[in-house]
């Protein structure tokens, strides 16, 4: 028996653009190298220089498993695991902006960046600064650095300069709202790291820090040093902010900070006078920082700018943060475990009333609207990419931490991480008509749209591979997706049915905006799918015959008609 249909519901709360968005999520460090004048130093990244004195950006081509000149193996210290993490590429917001006509040609219009704030890590989620663009990601590290060395900042926002690589990001947004992209940032407002201005002072001085009341000190010793939390555990490299009494909002220091780093984003004001900033942000752990402090968040974030975007990073049901007063939308994780399973080769995949029926259970969490925001992905930086995933013949999944985990290459031997096959980059497209054909917003992690494979942190971050680039057939692929999504409106904010297929292993559904109504078949059994009537596709993944009419789907196959 076919799923039962989603009802039509209004569309009036839904903001305008984020319906419309095809999202494209970009980690700096890995995509672009623009500025090699500001390659980060081993002082940058933090490379223990009596492990590695011979340090050095790796080149960006070099076959990802191969170890560099200045890790080769020592008993017992150096392997892959151990040294993949000192790596530095040298990507920047310089090579973004270079690269932005490559995101045009592509076709997506919406721009998420993983934190690009001063710090010493690749990924960046160990903030020194969340009022600083960090310095290797600018045109001018040695001057920016310079600059912070001589400025003597304080949290109040009237002693923060302006750097180079701060007035560069409002250059390349200028740039990217003029070329039609939004772009939101990765807030990181649960914790820091251990380089974090406030936190360092706290190390300093002790209990006569001013600082002391902005994290959450589980001990004093007598010697002045201290036991905190951390997002990665007690006394960890990621200390935690600190709580206002009643748990309900964070401590007025860091709440004070991070609500004049979110106006300095969102309207900068590098030469006086303010401007249009970042479109939202993406918020790291948001299940980690209470409801009375994203509330109140929200409300200033609005005040400044009252379409802006915000998303959650929640790896489970999303209903609790998803709603008025708080997160316009979710990375949508849930929308992915379903996907998976019904899309793997693994003999265990779900089939289409088990697939329907999860996919109904996640739509009837969130009004209608809401699931139009929603950012639909395949994988990102915290996952296995979909391709491995695909290749290893994944099982289905019905949560975060079995998911997260068998794409670790360390805790799973079995994985597949070899270049995927036919049958993988198959499977792929039809995932992705999926996504670009649902009700939600698609989002592409770099490299997807050429090819990129690999298991979990930290192969899910190997570099942009650029090479592959002209005349790549999933390329061109990704490219009539996104122009498919664009040209019909009914994709973007249309309602959605399943409809009946005559097959365990086939999905029909239609995207109706009056007057128009669109049907998308999809074919995920080894066997030909008879069609009711013969149609005109408007896109197929399979060849057209010379009348561009089909009667028959072909095997492992997708097409959409009016």
């Amino acid at each position: 028996m076919p799923a039962p249909s989603l009802p039509p519901a209004p569309l009036a709360d839904a903001p305008g653009w984020p319906a419309e968005a095809i999202w494209y999520q970009v980690f700096p460090e890995r995509f672009a190298n623009g500025c090699p004048a500001s390659n980060p130093t081993a002082e940058d990244a933090q490379v223990p220089a009596d492990r590695f004195p011979a340090w050095h950006i790796r080149p960006w081509e070099q076959p990802w498993d191969a170890l560099d000149d200045w890790g080769q193996p020592v008993p017992g210290d150096r392997t892959f695991f151990s040294t993949v993490y000192h790596r530095r590429y040298g990507g920047d917001l310089v090579g973004l902006r270079a690269k932005l006509p490559y995101l045009r040609e592509l076709g997506v219009n919406a721009l998420y960046l993983n934190p690009i704030f001063h710090a010493p890590s690749l990924h960046k989620y160990d903030a020194t600064s969340l009022h600083h663009v960090d310095p290797t990601l600018g045109p001018d590290r040695a001057g920016d650095l310079a600059l912070l060395a001589a400025a003597h900042e304080t949290p109040d926002p009237a002693t923060w300069v302006w750097t180079a690589a701060d007035r560069f990001l409002v250059d390349l947004l200028d740039e990217a709202h003029a070329l039609g992209f939004h772009v939101i940032l990765d807030g990181v407002f649960n914790h820091c790291g251990r380089s974090f201005f406030a936190f360092r002072d706290l190390l300093a001085r002790g209990r006569a820090s001013p600082y002391a009341s902005w994290f959450q000190i589980r001990r004093w010793h007598p010697a002045g040093t201290f036991d905190y939390a951390a997002w990665d555990g007690p006394n960890g490299s990621l200390p935690a902010f600190a709580r206002a009494p009643g748990d309900d909002d964070l401590a007025p220091g860091p709440r004070r900070y991070i609500f004049y780093v979110t106006s300095r984003w969102v309207r900068p004001a590098p030469d006086g006078i303010p401007r249009r900033g970042i479109d939202g942000w993406r918020l790291d752990v948001a299940y980690c920082l209470p409801h009375g402090f994203w509330r109140a968040w929200h409300d200033h974030l609005r005040s400044l700018l009252p379409d802006a975007y915000t998303t959650a990073e929640l790896v489970g049901p999303s209903q609790d943060y998803v709603r008025p007063g708080e997160f316009a939308a979710a990375m949508n994780y849930e929308w992915l475990f379903p996907t998976l399973g019904f899309f793997t080769p693994s003999p265990r995949a779900l089939d289409a009333d088990a697939f329907m029926e999860r996919i109904l259970r996640l739509h009837a969490r969130h009004p209608f609207p809401t699931l139009l925001r929603m950012q639909n992905l395949l994988e990102s930086h915290d996952t296995g990419r979909v391709l491995t995933l695909f290749q290893s013949s994944a099982p289905p999944f019905d949560t975060w931490e079995p998911y997260f985990s068998y794409a670790r290459q360390q805790a799973n031997p079995a994985l597949d991480v070899s270049a995927p096959g036919s049958e993988a980059l198959g499977r792929l497209r039809l995932a992705a008509f999926w996504q670009f054909t649902a009700p939600g917003a698609p989002m592409l992690y770099y490299g997807t749209e050429l090819g990129l494979w690999g298991a979990n942190d930290p192969s899910c971050r190997q570099p942009m591979p650029w090479t592959r680039h002209p005349g790549s057939p999933l390329f061109a692929y990704y490219q009539r997706l996104c122009a498919l999504r664009s040209a019909q409106p009914a994709l973007r904010r249309g309602t959605f049915q399943f409809l009946p297929a005559p097959s365990p292993r086939a999905v029909h559904y239609t995207r109706t905006l009056a007057p128009t109504t669109l049907h998308a078949w999809i074919n995920c059994s080894d066997v030909p799918l008879p069609l009711p009537v013969p149609v005109s596709p408007l896109f197929a993944t399979c060849p057209l015959p010379p009348d561009a009419s089909l009667a028959v789907l072909p095997p492992f196959s997708a097409l959409l008609h009016a």
